[in-house]
């Protein structure tokens, strides 16, 4: 348990490194007072280095000590060894070594695994503890060499055993040894496998101890093997064979015996050296290296894509051990970062040792163990890349601390700006929170505009769409910008014509870029007003199509008479608006192409809102502008089936005025109805009948079915016209017969030809020559139409035959009919008294009933119930009625409450009330037994008719629930 005082001293030391750590942050005096960003800490950063002592108080001395994998081995005093799990700490197990002489441990190795531990002797003996047992096993094998150095198979160890392994020793001598915790055979009971040498290691000519042996394997089963004597470091490598792996590392040392050994040698020698490597997780390669050796230490990285070596440059941090205190150097720049002094009362610092497992330094003396928890080493190392100008790596390392980067950002923007690489500079500073006046003022102030317009792209590029503000500021300031520079470029001559080219493409591209694209379009006055100012049109018209402004696009081309490409742009957007305002204008000069440009929009534009335009030029346009003007009014009448009555009309008018051909034709495919017609008959009339057009005002007339006008305006053209109008009233003879003598009489008046007055009499079954003749002068013979007479009369008097034989039939068949009136008075049927009621099945003779002639027999109430529901309203009314005038009749009739009549007038009067009572019934029969209700034509009416009322169906379901 750590006492007071040794906490006091721990907090002490935590505080210092802090206070290192703060004071070199301020000294790097990086311009914070220009940052956006407010260091602003709710809690003190925790150092890089923090020591905790262990609270563990070992029974004797300390001598040696070993961790890996969060196994920790410890040699206390002389034949004790200590094991604990540092993942159950409260667990220690101790183990007595058993040995008699008085040998110390020389040395503790500890396997990547922790599972096999090897203890070296100075008295030239090995002993083997495996982790799952508590007897320690010599290795018989390994006698009389003194260990200095083991190199274990990371690929292939495992717990039970290690595969194979080098081993150093004081003589220089290399051994290729294998171990294995099991039990062996009968005649094998030692856990070494195998001992054999595989090389040796020199030094002036004498064997130099292995102080350190690293064994890595990489991929394409290439393997490097690391080993150090006091002052050389050599290096190994080598393929082994696919599936050999079994068979150890003597074929690199063989591949490599042929070739000059790979070392590196250094002059002073201090009796030992010591390597160690760095390692991010368990089981993977280092990637880091530090020798100390005599004069000092060798850092640097691993490099295995190399085929020769490993050594490469280095970064970050190594920590060196020292008898009192522990030291932090900076590899980057060879500077103390942080220093430890250990109290003298724990005795000197013995050695360091790291567990890749959990990162953990560990350091102990003889009575004491610390631990060193490295927390994120390179948190501060991006200041001495930026004080280093090397900006690159800076902001590698810092790039999860967005305050870190804004001052790197910072010291380079001002860096490249002093040695005035200004792009750059402009780049950096857009990335900063520094104040954007000062900026933007620093690169006025140089006469930097291509830095200055970079600076404010990379910002606006940066700005959030919800900062309108901003953007719009720098998307005016760019505009202008770009506009001076193209303006200087273009008056610049043939020389600078290249660049003026690349500099309107950039421009080009910054108006069409889609991320500003709103802030454009809302200000879009704002960059027409600038375009305008510096005379640049093309830029003009090129933002105008970029804002989908085409109005002013046509409106500039229309202005400078070049309509073509007017009408290209409103072809290819197909704006309607647009080619109902600009389509007058684009009509006068070029008609043709404006019409095949209608046409190509077809059902898209609406004929009726280009007729103003259509109309104005029509009437004093030249020949082509009235040719295509039709032209395109067909395509709306015959192609898209217009029906507009205003399209239908003008169409007629220029067909009267420019193309009389094609005005009948016209008219007889519109249609001969009215309701087919889809133009105005009446202006129809009115144009032709201005123009002289008499055959299609007959026509007009015809479909008016204004009959006369049609016959008499015919009459004045064409008797056969006449006679196919005479022809159309069908439904009318009185109006027919009257038009054909308007044609008659015309033919015989004005024409004075008897003939044709003869063909109208054959044409028309309605005319008779009586019809004609008054129309005929006195003095015409009657040689000319004496058949005709002769034909009249002999239809007469057929006619009057045909009446005769008429009439003898209808007075036969009314002679046949009152004798089957006769015959029905005299026939009668025959009623039995069982028989029954066809609707309610009780005897028939007990109430007054009807018998028909199918045999069906029904009481009278029952017959007008069945057949009261087939009845139509009218009928059920007027049957009410009738029962009602019968009920009086009968009430009328009694008389048992009465005197008996006296006089004679009563008689007669009560005589008057049965012949009326008896009226009322024949009425009453009329109604409801005309026919019978099953078998006659009520009965099939009503075969569509549901059983049940639909009304009561609801009712009718429920009684049967």
């Amino acid at each position: 348990m750590a006492s007071i005082l040794d906490e006091y001293e721990d907090s002490l030391n935590t505080r210092q490194s802090v206070q290192q750590q703060q004071s070199r942050l301020a000294a790097a005096n990086i311009g914070i007072t220009h940052s956006g960003f407010v260091n602003v800490r709710l809690e003190e950063e925790k150092p890089i280095f923090n020591k905790q002592r262990i609270d563990f108080s070992p029974p004797e001395k300390i001598n040696h000590f070993a961790v890996c994998n969060n196994q920790l081995c410890m040699s206390l005093g002389k034949d004790t060894l200590l094991r604990i799990d540092l993942a159950k700490p409260d667990q220690p197990n101790q183990i007595e070594m058993g040995r008699k002489d008085d040998s110390k441990v020389h040395k503790l190795f500890l396997d990547p695994t922790g599972s096999h531990l090897l203890i070296c002797l100075s008295s030239n003996e090995c002993l083997y503890l495996n982790r799952n047992t508590q007897k320690v096993r010599g290795l018989s094998r390994w006698r009389g060499h003194l260990i200095e150095s083991v190199g274990w198979n990371k690929l292939l160890g495992t717990e039970t055993n290690t595969g194979p392994i080098l081993v150093g020793t004081s003589q220089g001598a290399i051994f290729e040894a294998e171990i294995s915790a099991t039990e062996g055979s009968l005649f094998n009971t030692n856990p070494d496998q195998y001992f054999r040498q595989v090389h040796s290691l020199e030094e002036d000519g004498r064997p130099a101890p292995v102080c350190c042996l690293e064994v890595e394997r990489r991929l394409e089963n290439k393997c490097f093997i690391i080993a150090t004597t006091r002052k050389r470091l050599f290096q190994f490598v080598g393929k082994v064979a696919e599936g050999s792996e079994q068979q150890g590392f003597s074929s690199i040392f063989t591949q490599n015996q042929d070739l000059l050994p790979s070392f590196q040698e250094f002059p002073v020698n201090m009796g030992y050296s010591e390597i160690t490597f760095y390692t991010s997780k368990l089981r993977s390669s280092p990637n880091a290296f530090a020798w100390m050796m005599g004069n000092g230490v060798l850092y640097g990285q691993l490099d295995y894509v190399r085929p020769d070596s490993l050594l490469s440059d280095v970064q970050f941090h190594f920590l060196l051990l020292l008898p009192d205190r522990v030291k932090a150097i900076c590899t980057l720049n060879s500077q103390v970062v942080y220093e430890d002094v250990f109290p003298d009362k724990f005795g000197a610092l013995k050695k360091m040792i790291k567990d890749p497992a959990g990162g953990l330094v560990w350091i102990y003396t003889e009575r004491a163990v610390f631990r060193y928890h490295i927390q994120r080493e390179a948190r501060d190392v991006w200041q001495m890349y930026m004080s280093m100008a090397k900006f690159d790596l800076a902001k590698e390392y810092c790039r999860d601390r967005p305050e870190c980067m804004d001052m790197v950002l910072a010291r380079e923007a001002d860096h490249c700006f002093q040695h005035k690489r200004y792009l750059e500079s402009a780049k950096c500073y857009a990335l900063t929170q520094n104040y954007f006046e000062e900026i933007a003022l620093k690169f006025i102030e140089a006469k930097q505009e291509d830095a200055l317009k970079e600076f404010l792209l990379k910002k606006l590029n940066n700005l959030k769409a919800a900062e309108r503000t901003q953007i719009t500021l720098l998307v005016t300031w760019l505009t202008e910008l770009y506009l001076n520079r193209l303006g200087q470029l273009e008056s610049g001559g043939d020389d600078a014509a290249p660049l003026f080219q690349e500099m309107r493409g950039e421009f080009r591209h910054f108006l069409g870029s889609a991320k500003h694209k709103e802030c454009l379009y809302n200000n879009r006055s704002t960059i027409y007003d600038l375009l305008a100012s510096h005379g640049n049109v093309d830029d003009m018209v090129y933002f105008s199509v970029v804002m989908q402004d085409y109005e002013r696009v046509i409106s500039h081309h229309c202005q400078h008479d070049d309509y073509g490409a007017a009408l290209d742009v409103l072809s290819k957007h197909c704006d309607e608006k647009l080619f109902y305002k600009f389509s007058p204008v684009l009509m006068q000069h070029i008609p043709k192409k404006v019409v095949d440009a209608w046409i190509q929009m077809g059902k898209r534009l609406d004929p009726k809102k280009l007729i103003p335009a259509l109309m104005n030029y029509s009437q004093m346009g030249s020949t082509q502008q009235i040719k295509e003007t039709i032209r395109y009014m067909e395509f709306c009448v015959y192609q898209l089936t217009v029906t507009e009555e205003a399209i239908h009309n003008y169409l007629l008018s220029l067909y009267a005025k420019y193309k009389p051909e094609s005005l009948l034709w016209y008219l007889e495919q519109a249609g001969t109805h009215a309701s087919d017609i889809h133009y105005d008959l009446k202006y129809a009339l009115r144009l032709c009948a201005e123009h002289g057009y008499l055959e299609a005002c007959v026509l007009v007339y015809k479909i008016m079915e204004l009959y006369e006008e049609a016959v008499d305006l015919a009459l004045q053209v064409d008797v056969d016209l006449a006679k196919s109008c005479a022809d159309l009233p069908e439904d009318d003879e009185e109006l027919r017969k009257k038009l054909w003598l308007k044609i008659a009489r015309h033919v015989v008046q004005e024409e004075k030809d008897v003939k044709k007055a003869m063909n109208c009499l054959s044409s028309c079954n309605l005319l008779k020559i009586e019809d004609i003749l008054p129309f005929f002068p006195d003095f015409v013979t009657i040689d000319h139409f004496k058949e005709a007479i002769c034909g009249s009369l002999q239809e007469y008097n057929q006619h009057i035959e045909e009446l005769k034989q008429e009439m003898e039939e209808a007075t036969e068949s009314a002679k046949r009919i009152r004798e089957d009136i006769q015959e029905m008075r005299n026939k009668y049927g025959v009623v039995e008294s069982q028989e029954k009621c066809a609707a309610c099945d009780f005897p028939l003779l007990n109430r007054p009933f009807y018998l028909f002639l199918c045999g069906h027999m029904f009481h009278y109430d029952c017959l007008i119930q069945e057949v009261t529901p087939h009845l139509s309203a009218f009928k059920q009314n007027r049957l009410e009625e009738l029962q009602k005038k019968l009920g009086a009749t009968a009430q009328a009739s009694k008389s048992r409450h009465r005197p008996p009549p006296k006089e004679e007038g009563d008689t007669v009067s009560l005589g008057k009330g049965a012949t009326s009572r008896e009226s009322i019934k024949s009425d009453i029969d009329d109604v409801v037994a005309s026919e019978c209700v099953y078998c006659g034509e009520l009965m099939i009416k009503s075969i569509d008719k549901p059983f049940i009322d639909p009304q009561k169906f609801e009712e009718e379901r429920a009684s049967w629930l």
